[in-house]
């Protein structure tokens, strides 16, 4: 629904976007990347803020730049705003139902539909300029889906949220992926991002790193070994255990936590599969275990830092 071929796009002498080609389908895609790294010029240009300067970008199959055919299919969530702030919350959302072209008759119901939505109706009369930035959010997420966009453009949407805010932001946006729609959410908080969706864009420096499910991409990072904490009643015996399995290329015990064993492999799905029958051998019991190292945030310090 969204693709871009050699897309560059310079600022003079300043490459903010360096080659970059991807695409994106329905559901719901992390753009992600350290400040600088490019997210907000391809939103621009997948917005039709701007265009390119060497490249293609298309939207619907159509360019986005200037074209109101692509607008009026396409929600938008920016980071930065300059409403009215004599508006009322209802006011500014009709004001923008009309631009997305809503007929009249049906633009209060859709409007008063999107603001229940994002749960800001009680507020919805209130000048916007005594707004809280949560509640700005809310409106502006509430804007960009009153016309039911078939593509949802929200650039740092949880930023200001509280946490039952990102939790309602987030199941209005899982909605919308499962109805067919095409999301691209940027984000810097990870572990938020990580709970909607696996499938990534990771930009740095203007160019694109990694495109895809973040455990495929961890997968393929095979020179950083995978870490794997497990808790057990006899962690000395434990760790003598895995250091002696041929997928193990480390094992400590951690000081602060004596029962508290950290291993490292670079064949996570072979120990995974040995684990049981090891544990079980030696009568081992493992009370937990889980890996600090295959999320979305250590795959993005890894890509990103080396």
């Amino acid at each position: 629904m969204i693709t871009l071929e050699r897309a560059s796009r310079w600022y003079g002498q300043v490459v903010a976007l360096n080659d970059v080609s991807c695409s994106v389908g329905k559901g719901i895609t992390a753009l992600l990347g350290p400040n600088g790294a490019g997210k907000s010029t391809l939103l621009k240009l997948v917005t039709g803020q701007i265009r390119t300067t060497t490249g293609n970008v298309r939207v619907l199959n159509l360019a986005p730049f200037a074209n109101s055919a692509v607008y009026k299919r396409l929600g938008y969530v920016p980071e930065l705003e300059s409403a009215y702030e004599e508006q009322t919350g209802r006011q500014f959302v009709t004001f923008m139902a009309a631009l997305a072209g809503i007929p009249g008759p049906e633009r209060n119901s859709r409007v008063a539909a999107a603001l229940e939505k994002v749960a800001i109706t009680a507020a919805a009369d209130r000048k916007m300029g005594g707004y809280s930035k949560g509640m700005r959010q809310r409106v502006k997420v509430a804007q960009a889906i009153v016309h039911d966009p078939e593509v949802l453009i929200l650039d740092e949407p949880l930023n200001g949220l509280d946490p039952v805010g990102r939790r309602d932001i987030g199941n209005i946006l899982i909605e919308h992926a499962a109805a067919g729609k095409c999301i691209v959410i940027s984000s810097h908080i990870l572990h938020e991002v990580e709970h909607l969706t696996r499938n990534i864009l990771l930009l740095h420096k203007g160019r694109l790193l990694a495109q895809g499910d973040i455990y495929t991409i961890r997968a393929l990072i095979d020179k950083h070994p995978h870490k794997v904490q497990l808790e057990c009643g006899k962690a000395r015996q434990l760790a003598q255990t895995l250091a002696g399995m041929d997928s193990v290329v480390s094992v400590r015990i951690d000081r602060a936590n004596a029962g508290l064993v950290e291993i490292e492999t670079p064949h996570p799905d072979r120990f995974y599969a040995d684990l049981p029958g090891i544990a079980e051998h030696n009568d081992l019991e493992i009370t937990a275990f889980h890996s600090p190292d295959n999320n979305l945030e250590a795959v993005f310090n890894y890509l990103v830092h080396s």
